[in-house]
């Protein structure tokens, strides 16, 4: 596998696309055949079945207490790059991010090093999870994303802060 440099583009809606899916188990796999210590999640709209978000594919990739390092180390030796632009994550919650064709067409990833017993690693898959249940839900998700949008805001940072609005009200459910 061949991680390609990553380009930010600017925020658009796409439409779920299945070979996402396909695309995180390959990452996946690659990622865990580099050090098996770690483990990786598919998480956001694109492991969402019928969720349609900005078509990037976000994973989880998650470090036992004390291996942070290895993570980063890791994922830096596959071909991931560190995030650049405004407001990068840190080192001790790094983000890298690559690219990787599958089919013919280019696919964006956010790779989130994230410590597996961490809570946000919780909020991360109890979202994705009430998302698949809940079509209603995911209706009311795609259509922030989509007034988002249509206000004119397609710089990507810009664009996660105004949605996270949505997934900070819907995370009030879990600790009500």
């Amino acid at each position: 596998m061949h991680i390609l440099l990553y380009s930010s583009l600017p925020a658009e809606f796409r439409d779920y696309d299945p070979d996402g899916v396909e695309v995180a188990r390959l990452l996946q796999d690659a990622i865990q055949s580099a050090d098996s210590q770690l483990q990786v999640d598919h998480v956001g709209s694109t492991s969402v079945v019928g969720c349609g978000g900005k078509g990037i594919i976000d994973l989880a990739v998650l470090y036992r207490k004390g291996h942070l390092a290895r993570a980063r180390t890791t994922l830096d030796r596959l071909g991931f790059q560190k995030q650049s632009g405004q407001e990068p994550f840190p080192e001790d919650r790094p983000m890298r991010v690559g690219s990787l064709k599958h089919n013919g067409r280019r696919f964006q990833v956010h790779a989130h090093v994230i410590a597996v017993d961490s809570d946000e690693y919780g909020e991360l898959v109890w979202f994705r999870e009430r998302l698949g249940r809940d079509a209603s839900l995911r209706q009311r998700y795609e259509e922030r994303k989509r007034a988002i949008l249509a206000k004119g805001i397609s710089d990507s940072v810009e664009y996660c802060h105004a949605k996270g609005e949505f997934v900070t009200s819907v995370l009030k459910e879990r600790h009500p």
